[in-house]
């Protein structure tokens, strides 16, 4: 399976747009995104109006997406239950992968949703077993692990999350993809799992992962 990781659109539903035909030459099966489709409200239209907009954008592709909503999204997760795109909170099988995953990610700036690091353990422990019996396993947080390349900001301090490392650790997923710290765009590994961020989407940024008989491949890809 490959799968097309992108975060961070960040209101940016014009990025969609204009990196589309270039999306459209990579071979993906499925597309993953691990929040924040929106940001500060924009006057032109309600939050919800926009991230309707971005997820059809999405959509345009006529892949599978599965997402989780970031900090700025929460008045986005209903939309993205009743669309039956969302993993947050619960798993869903797709041939011998199974996805599961859990939302938002703490912040000193009190943005919509910021749930608590026991609320992301209990979140990701309870999707996961709706794929426990899946072959090949991914993870989706907008939260990276902490104290890994994934969560630095630009002093260098760790700021990821120490439940999301912690089920990493413990479920030893295949893949677990994440978001939120744009500046740490790239992948690591805990244990045998290997962790991506894809980085900020309307800066050209997006992730290749192809899962193959058990076997990881990551591919950073620049659309600019």
């Amino acid at each position: 399976m490959n799968i097309l990781a992108l975060s961070c659109i960040h209101n940016d539903v014009e990025s969609i747009l204009n990196y589309s035909d270039k999306i459209l030459d990579i071979n993906f099966d499925l597309i993953l995104c691990p929040g924040d489709f929106l940001d500060a409200p924009i006057k032109k239209m309600s939050s919800i109006e926009l991230g309707r907009l971005i997820i059809a954008s999405l959509k345009v592709f006529e892949k599978p997406l599965l997402v989780v909503p970031g900090c700025w999204d929460k008045d986005l997760i209903e939309i993205f239950e009743k669309d039956g795109i969302s993993v947050h909170g619960k798993g869903i099988k797709i041939k011998d992968v199974g996805f599961y995953g859990f939302g938002g990610a703490k912040t000193p700036f009190s943005l919509p949703y910021e749930p608590s690091e026991e609320e992301i353990e209990q979140g990701l422990t309870q999707a996961y077993r709706d794929v426990v019996d899946a072959k090949y396993k991914v993870q989706l947080t907008h939260a990276p692990p902490a104290n890994t390349k994934l969560d630095m900001i630009a002093t260098g301090a760790h700021v990821g999350s120490l439940s999301v490392r912690k089920l990493i650790e413990n479920l030893q997923p295949n893949v677990a993809v994440c978001a939120h710290i744009h500046e740490s765009r790239g992948f690591d590994k805990i244990g045998e799992s290997v962790v991506v961020n894809p980085g900020r989407f309307p800066e050209g940024y997006c992730s290749l992962i192809s899962i193959v008989g058990g076997k990881v491949d990551v591919q950073l890809i620049n659309l600019t």
